[in-house]
């Protein structure tokens, strides 16, 4: 008798939502220019939880606004309002990123791949 293969084995490549999924990537991480301490609150459209304030000052709240706008975003205008691009640098490797928007970012920026203590170098 044959084995029936599993429907995530018989997807055509790119079929999956990860694989469809628009992320946005600015031309330069100098673009940008977010706040990068104090008590910040995101609008709706990019953090719907219930609790879209993040204290910028505590690092885990940092991270987790990253990751939340990084993943959200859907115009290179809110990765400016939002992010900065100095400390994005600082702690890229730190996220929590889906791989293909790592992938993408890393494409444009390969500064990104680099360590953080090479970077300080």
């Amino acid at each position: 008798m044959a084995r029936q293969t599993g429907k995530a084995e018989s997807r055509t490549p790119g079929s999956r939502y990860a694989d469809q999924r628009h992320y946005v990537v600015p031309a330069s991480l100098a673009e940008l220019h977010g706040p990068v301490s104090g008590s910040v609150v995101l609008d709706r459209s990019l953090d719907w939880s219930g609790d879209s304030t993040y204290d910028l000052d505590d690092a885990g709240d940092l991270q987790v606004m990253y990751q939340t706008v990084l993943n959200q975003a859907a115009t290179t205008e809110i990765l400016s309002q939002w992010l900065d691009g100095d400390l994005l640098r600082q702690m890229w490797s730190e996220l929590w990123l889906p791989a293909r928007l790592r992938a993408l970012w890393q494409a444009r920026f390969p500064e990104l791949t680099v360590p953080p203590q090479t970077l300080a170098s």
